[in-house]
C-alpha cells in the first residue's frame, strides 16, 4: 500500500484526490457508495504489478477531494461526476493516448455507464459491477419508480430529505453505518425504517466482514468521520435531475466492449425486474459489445472486496483482449 502514490488535480472546478500507481495503459477506478478511491486497493496493486497504470480517484463530495458544493445536490448530476473525469482523463493519460480502461462499481458503475454513453471516444472498454445499464425511461422519474415499488422505506427514498439520514446516521455511528453496508449480503431490497436503520442496536458489536480489516475499517471511518455522508448522498438526490437532463440520450446504446460482473446475493442483482434484465436479451440490446456477463456465486454487493484476487483477474483478462 505505500507504494501507491497519492496527488491532487485540479479538474472541473474541484481538487479531486487521486491514488495511482504503475506504468502502462491506464485504468480508471469509479468507486461507488459508501466508498473511496481506498476500495480498489486490491485492484491498484494488482493491475500495477501487471502492466497497468491504476488510477482511483476520490469523486466529488468524497473523502480527500475537495471543492464540491456538498450542499447542493444539484452540483452532482452524472453530467457534473462526467466532467470532472473526462477532464482527469485528460490531465493524466499519457502524450498519445486519448482512450482509458475504466472499470466501475456501485455509483462508480453508474458513473462508468454516462461516461460511456456521454463520451464513448474516452474509453477503449469498460468492466463494471453489481449494478447494470439502466436506460432512461421517458415515462416515470427514477425517485417517483422507486417509491412506488419499494414504498417511503426503502433506503433511496431514505436518502431524499437532506439532513434527515444524515441525522440517524450520526445516532448510528460513522463506523458501524460503514460496516451495516459493508456486511448486507441479503439477495433483496434495503430498507431503513425511520428509526430502525439496519436493526442493529448501538450497543451491538461491530463484527467486521469476514473480507474486511480493522485497519481497512478505521480508514474508511476517518474520512467519513472528516467529510460526512452528505456529499456521497448528493447522487441520489440528483437521481430526478439526471432524468430530466439527460432526455437526449433516450434510446442510445452504449457502444464500448463491456463486461459485466454481479454477485448472485448483491441486491442489485435480486432488484425488480433486473435478472430478466441482464439474463433475457435487454442488456445485450442496450450494451450491442457485452462480451461476457460474470455471476459470482454466494458473493455478495462489494465483491471487488469480497472476492478481489477472483476480481482483479477478471479486470485483467478482459482488458488483455484490447490493449
Amino acid at each position: 500500500m505505500e507504494k501507491i502514490q497519492h496527488k491532487m488535480v485540479a479538474v472541473n472546478d474541484i481538487n479531486m484526490h487521486v491514488a495511482e500507481l504503475g506504468t502502462g495503459p491506464t485504468i480508471l477506478f469509479i468507486h461507488g457508495f459508501p466508498e473511496l478511491w481506498y476500495t480498489w486497493r486490491h485492484q491498484i496493486l494488482y493491475l500495477a504489478s501487471h502492466g497497468y497504470r491504476a488510477v482511483a480517484p476520490d469523486l466529488r463530495g468524497y473523502g480527500d477531494t475537495t471543492g464540491a458544493p456538498v450542499s447542493d445536490p444539484t452540483k452532482f448530476t452524472t453530467l457534473h461526476v462526467v466532467g470532472d473525469l473526462v477532464a482527469l482523463i485528460n490531465t493524466v493519460v499519457a502524450p498519445g493516448e486519448d482512450k482509458v480502461f475504466v472499470v466501475g462499481h456501485d455509483w462508480g458503475a453508474m458513473i462508468a455507464w454516462a461516461l460511456c454513453l456521454y463520451r464513448p471516444d474516452k474509453v477503449k472498454a469498460l468492466v463494471n459491477m453489481s449494478v447494470p445499464f439502466s436506460p432512461r425511461n421517458p415515462k416515470f422519474k427514477p425517485i417517483d419508480g422507486l417509491r412506488a415499488l419499494y414504498g417511503n422505506d426503502y433506503y433511496i427514498i431514505r436518502f431524499q430529505e437532506p439532513g434527515e439520514i444524515e441525522g440517524e446516521f450520526a445516532v448510528w455511528g460513522t463506523d458501524r453505518v460503514l460496516n451495516n453496508f459493508f456486511n448486507y449480503r441479503k439477495p433483496a431490497p434495503l430498507f431503513l425504517p425511520k428509526g430502525v436503520g439496519f436493526g442493529t442496536s448501538p450497543d451491538d458489536p461491530i463484527i467486521l466482514p469476514s473480507w474486511m480489516s480493522k485497519e481497512d475499517l478505521e480508514y474508511y471511518t476517518s474520512k467519513y468521520e472528516k467529510t460526512g455522508f452528505t456529499g456521497g448522498l448528493n447522487y441520489y438526490r440528483a437521481l430526478n435531475l439526471n432524468w430530466e437532463l439527460t432526455g437526449p440520450w433516450t434510446g442510445a446504446q452504449v457502444k464500448v466492449p463491456v463486461k459485466f460482473i454481479v454477485g448472485d446475493l448483491d441486491l442489485t442483482y435480486n432488484s425488480m425486474g433486473a435478472r430478466d434484465y441482464i439474463e433475457k436479451g435487454g442488456f445485450t440490446k442496450d450494451v450491442p459489445l457485452l462480451d461476457e456477463v460474470t455471476v459470482l456465486q454466494g458473493v455478495g454487493h462489494f465483491l471487488h472486496e469480497e472476492k478481489h484476487e477472483e476480481i482483479s483477474k477478471h479486470i485483467h483478462q478482459f482488458l488483455n483482449s484490447y490493449i
